[in-house]
């Protein structure tokens, strides 16, 4: 078993709090949990939640998840929370309005794969996977006035986002306050030592402090995590932004995806994704700092490494192969999937139809966007019909073909 001091020194690298007083004392705690843990022979109880707002887990959730397998792999007990009821909510917490709701059924249709994509990261096998609906859904009104005594609303109107929204005028709606109240319950219920999430979720984690040492228990540590930029480089990661690569994305797709990100996001993404220690991660940065390496190169390296974690070696070396294939050197790939029309079809049931599409809306978005293209030229109308008449490669972005005959 790894000492303490190798133990803090794994576990606090990557966190941020914004706060060097928190970041102290959570520090602090942290060493003493770890330390009585190991006095009493006990793991410590270690939790994310993750709501399912989309189908797929991103490599933005995977931030969180590489901490747990951090405390997993010191042999730690790790609860992957699924958030099928905070979810019906929506979390404010990177926000400056209030989410869309979702129903229980979109809810469910999401969540139903997302320990399955978590295990591509987590150990099932020592992997605990609960969902808060068991406990906040049976909570009655009387249940909730009780929890909700516990905070003022000064405590939330104090909160970043809600403060801006505040001094604009604009509207927050009493829904979006018991977000944290929900949250910070999973923590006294699933009874945890720790609980980890990103730099917006600060405030729902320390309303789980402040919950649990209400109710009688010895309050959780809080670590942080910094956000994941999207493939734009610039705003977070998220499916309804479309700049998201997701963890169970092909390959070819995982591989291309991270090479069109901007060179300034690469530093994130090595620093939050890759297996890469910090001295080598400082010296890819300073050799391209001083032209020793190319940005291609650098990030060709951080997409090698980064497809082979969710899928293995071989299958990063035929990504890279198929990348420097269509897009180095302008070829088609040479093995691409082949849909036979019936009959001719709009092309946005089309780009649903073979895959290229989660939804039509997106398709439309793909169109509008100038992201289709049929034999290389440029798809303009949702209302263009494609014809069975020749063999025709249908593309979408820079690294999705099918071909159409």
């Amino acid at each position: 078993m790894k000492s303490i001091v190798e133990q803090m020194a794994i576990l606090m690298r990557g966190v941020e709090f914004g706060d060097e007083h928190i970041k102290q004392v959570m520090e602090r705690e942290l060493r003493e949990r770890l330390q009585e843990a190991q006095n009493e022979g006990r793991p410590l109880r270690v939790y994310c939640g993750f709501d399912p707002t989309a189908s797929q887990l991103t490599l933005g959730h995977t931030v969180p998840m590489r901490k747990l397998r951090q405390f997993q792999d010191l042999g730690h007990q790790v609860i992957f929370l699924i958030g099928s009821f905070t979810a019906l909510i929506g979390d404010p917490s990177d926000k400056d309005s209030a989410r869309p709701q979702q129903t229980p059924e979109e809810v469910a249709e999401k969540s139903k794969d997302y320990a399955e994509q978590a295990f591509k990261i987590l150990d099932r096998n020592k992997t605990e996977v609960r969902s808060n609906a068991d406990w906040l859904g049976p909570l009655t009104f009387a249940d909730l006035i009780r929890l909700a005594s516990h905070f003022t609303v000064q405590q939330f109107l104090a909160r970043e986002n809600f403060a801006k929204r505040h001094a604009k005028g604009d509207p927050i709606w009493l829904h979006e306050f018991f977000y944290a109240l929900m949250q910070a319950y999973d923590a006294v219920m699933l009874d945890t030592d720790v609980q980890i999430g990103g730099t917006e979720q600060l405030f729902n984690l320390m309303a789980g402090r402040k919950l649990q040492e209400s109710l009688g228990h010895r309050p959780q540590v809080c670590l942080t995590l910094p956000i994941l930029v999207g493939t734009d480089g610039h705003q977070r990661m998220g499916q309804s932004l479309g700049n998201y690569i997701g963890v169970d994305e092909p390959p070819e797709e995982m591989y291309g995806k991270v090479m069109s990100i901007p060179d300034h996001a690469m530093r994130n993404y090595f620093d939050l994704l890759s297996n890469f220690e910090p001295a080598q991660i400082a010296d890819i940065e300073r050799r391209v700092a001083t032209g020793g390496l190319h940005p291609m190169e650098a990030k060709m390296m951080l997409a090698r490494d980064l497809v082979t974690i969710y899928h293995h070696a071989q299958a990063a070396a035929h990504a890279e192969a198929h990348f420097k294939r269509v897009f180095q050197e302008r070829e088609l790939p040479k093995e691409m999937p082949t849909h036979k029309l019936a009959g001719p079809q709009n092309i946005v049931d089309l780009l649903v139809e073979v895959g290229l599409a989660p939804s039509k809306s997106q398709a439309r978005r793909l169109i509008a966007q100038g992201g289709v293209r049929l034999d290389g030229n440029l798809v303009e109308s949702i209302e263009e019909t494609v014809t069975p008449a020749k063999e025709t490669i249908l593309q979408v972005g820079k690294r999705r073909f099918v071909r159409l005959v």
